[in-house]
């Protein structure tokens, strides 16, 4: 008898504990006109608090998944993400929105902000430059796709930084292979700097680093027409007088040959 009670005790123990479970699921999920649920999104977002509102969003897209809500809540779930920095939620989200509203008026900011994605990730030049990478080719496909877009026009400007990061990236090998004595090592990462990536800041610097590795390498009709290029474009660079003194203490002057693969290159830029 005794272990009879205990047993029909613990059986209404647990059914009223899977009764409470339930309750507590229900509770989870509570139905709301779409209306509310997106204005208490925004509401939040103009709070700061940016997981309740990527949550309220998200709840949009659950509760009424066929709206036109939901396709407004979708993109702005990915910006909330933004916003705390996930970076890879917001991706991931706004690619989820392209894949199901390929043609929607949002798309263009959806693919910009995938590349702001990218972009905020860029890292120092001392460290791989693969997000800096995945930057240029989504600031590259916003461009491609919406070009008379105001975010074309932004992704424009900061294509000018993921280029002169990948530039410093090759300037920091070139000077690695250089001042370890591999010369022709360095001298091919400095030309990539030239060949691919002539409008950034780090040319001049580029033109005279060639200039001391065609003179270590003993080419010196390279080495006068890099420090011609260099003090043609950029005759005020200290860059220069640091080419032309280096010349100098070898009885050279600067030459500029038209038909170096320097100049051709240089020519291509200004």
């Amino acid at each position: 008898m005794r272990l009879t009670h205990i047993f029909a005790f613990a059986l209404a123990a647990s059914v009223l504990s899977a009764c409470g479970g339930v309750k507590d699921i229900e509770t989870l999920y509570v139905e709301r006109p779409v209306e509310v649920i997106y204005n208490n999104a925004h509401e939040e977002l103009a709070r700061g608090n940016y997981i309740l509102a990527t949550q309220e969003f998200d709840e949009v897209e659950r509760q009424h998944p066929y709206s036109l809500w939901a396709r407004r809540a979708l993109v702005m779930s990915a910006y909330t993400y933004y916003l705390q920095n996930k970076y890879d939620e917001s991706i991931a989200t706004a690619q989820r929105f392209l894949a199901l509203y390929p043609g929607n008026k949002q798309a263009p900011y959806a693919y910009y902000l995938m590349a702001m994605c990218q972009y905020e990730r860029i890292s120092d030049v001392k460290l791989d430059q693969r997000t800096t990478e995945l930057a240029q080719y989504a600031l590259g496909e916003v461009i491609r796709r919406y070009p008379d877009t105001d975010y074309a026009r932004d992704a424009y400007l900061k294509l000018d930084l993921t280029r002169d990061n990948l530039a410093g990236k090759e300037m920091d090998i070139g000077r690695f292979y250089q001042n370890r004595g591999d010369y022709v090592a360095a001298a091919s990462r400095f030309r990539n700097v030239i060949e691919r990536y002539g409008r950034t800041s780090h040319v001049p610097e580029a033109l005279h680093r060639i200039t001391e590795t065609f003179l270590l390498l003993g080419v010196p009709n390279e080495a006068q027409n890099a420090a011609a290029v260099l003090g043609y474009n950029y005759p005020d660079s200290s860059w220069y007088k640091y080419s032309y003194r280096i010349l100098r203490q070898r009885d050279l002057e600067p030459v500029k040959d038209e038909t170096s693969w320097i100049s051709r290159a240089i020519s291509t830029v200004f």
